[in-house]
């Protein structure tokens, strides 16, 4: 579906993975059986508004297909260009809350107007665990008797964050990891990316399919792994100054410390699964398999079990806020004496 100026139209077909949410939509639609309001909770980046828009759309076209949107209704069009006056995407203006005013404004008093051109009012809740108490006791008077047209989407990376008697009131829908082969094939077909830097990012987004595509057209994260790698090539040499200038340099890295760890952690579980198998086809790292045997040669499987701990640990207390310098160093200590 592609409307004249080549911009493609998002249907169920585009959503990679995510089975489950699909079938239950897609059911909901060919059956026309559609709740007044669903939450889709995952990750942040893993697809949550991609699934809400397409199924928006399909809700408000015209000549749907079964339960794909056509893409060539003036709906569809308005909904590409994001200007569908029925499809109606809540703002907040402070960034870390959803405030009462925002839901009572843009929600509550919208709703009790009808559709202007099309059968359903779509309300699409992005960022829904930062509704205040206050903005969520305002949402559950609408979900309590919400107009028949109505259909809200709430979409959330912490279902905690919300009250259990708004959650009762939700059909809820969880977003699942994104099989890596899946992801790796979405990065190399869609993206161009090469097989080996595909297999890194699938690996380190674990399912996260926004995430992994982030990551592939990182040059920050490629300079990073670069880095870390050569770093770990050569960490049983490195001198005390040595490692407090390298921990100095991870300090100013721009990407997400967990990230950092993660780099780590993969090139030691490929250390530990190439000398439990002596087989380089399933390794992340596969490109660096004469150093990943070096290093599987040189470590017993004791101590890359207590680089894998040490790691966890260092994450933990970073998340604690225990000091960076102190952790890192004690991180990069346990690494040397057991690789």
């Amino acid at each position: 579906m592609t409307d004249e100026m080549g911009i493609h139209m998002a249907g169920f077909k585009d959503i990679i993975g995510q089975e489950q949410i699909k079938q239950h939509l897609s059911q909901a639609l060919l059956q026309g059986r559609i709740s007044h309001a669903y939450i889709i909770n995952g990750e942040r980046f893993s697809g949550k508004e991609f699934i809400a828009n397409v199924f928006a759309t399909a809700l408000q076209c015209e000549s749907r297909d079964g339960y794909e949107p056509c893409g060539e209704c003036h709906s569809c069009k308005q909904a590409l260009s994001m200007n569908q006056p029925d499809i109606i995407r809540v703002t907040h203006e402070k960034p870390a809350s959803i405030g009462v005013d925002d839901i009572r404004g843009q929600v509550n008093n919208d709703i009790a107007v009808k559709p202007y051109s099309s059968p359903h009012k779509v309300y699409i809740i992005q960022e829904g665990e930062k509704m205040t108490l206050q903005a969520q006791n305002a949402l559950l008077k609408t979900l309590e008797e919400p107009p028949a047209y109505a259909v809200i989407l709430i979409l959330t990376t912490d279902l905690d964050a919300l009250l259990p008697t708004i959650l009762s009131r939700c059909v809820v829908l969880d977003m699942k990891p994104v099989e890596d082969k899946l992801v790796k094939k979405f990065l190399m077909e869609e993206l161009e990316i090469p097989d080996y830097k595909a297999n890194v990012c699938a690996a380190f987004a674990r399912g996260n399919l926004g995430k992994a595509k982030q990551l592939a057209v990182s040059e920050e994260f490629d300079h990073v792994k670069d880095e870390a790698v050569s770093m770990l090539k050569y960490v049983r040499e490195m001198e005390l100054y040595e490692m407090a200038a390298a921990v100095k340099k991870i300090k100013e890295y721009k990407i997400d410390i967990e990230d950092y760890m993660d780099i780590l952690a993969i090139w030691y579980r490929d250390v530990l699964l190439f000398k439990a198998t002596n087989d380089a086809n399933h390794l992340i790292f596969k490109e660096e398999i004469q150093y990943i045997r070096r290093c599987a040669d040189h470590s017993a499987y004791e101590g890359i079990e207590k680089i894998l701990k040490a790691l966890d640990k260092a994450k933990s207390r970073l998340r604690a806020n225990v000091n960076f310098e102190l952790t890192m160093e004690l991180l990069l200590t346990v690494i040397k004496e057991n690789s």
